[in-house]
């Protein structure tokens, strides 16, 4: 049996998913592979508001209420942010200039050891500083 790679996706990587965005077609084999009963996609709560958040204040709040449907019927398993992974956030946040939310998204990724999937350039600020893992959808 071959073990799965496991895959923490951001708002960039699910917002390009559902946009056919460049890398849209990279995160649709990922999530393709994945299994709901053993899923090796994840995505920390706080990038879901933030996925949805976007979507409402770009398009409206019935295309946000269909996103976060048709997020629930993926194989991506989303983690809620405990008081662990929010203590691990907040300190990269202490550490480098960069988004809380995406703190969260690298914070779960290396909880999980597992590849960050994303073309955020703002995760260049802390990828090799954090021994981050990262998949980028577009070359930086």
């Amino acid at each position: 049996m071959t073990v799965k790679e496991t895959y923490v996706l951001d708002s960039y990587a699910v917002i390009a998913y559902f946009e056919a965005e460049s890398g849209g077609s990279r995160v649709k084999e990922l999530l393709e592979s994945s299994d709901s009963n053993n899923p090796h996609c994840f995505m920390c709560v706080v990038n879901l508001g933030e996925v949805l958040y976007i979507v409402e204040r770009e398009k409206s709040l019935f295309h946000a209420q269909q996103v976060a449907s048709n997020i629930n019927d993926l194989p991506l398993e989303i983690i809620d942010a405990d008081r662990s992974l929010t203590l691990a956030a907040a300190h990269l946040k202490a550490r480098f200039p960069v988004a809380y939310a995406d703190c969260f998204a690298a914070a779960l990724a290396r909880t999980k050891n597992a590849v960050l999937v994303t073309g955020d350039s703002e995760f260049r600020k802390i990828e090799a500083d954090c021994g981050l893992r990262i998949e980028w959808l577009v070359s930086q």
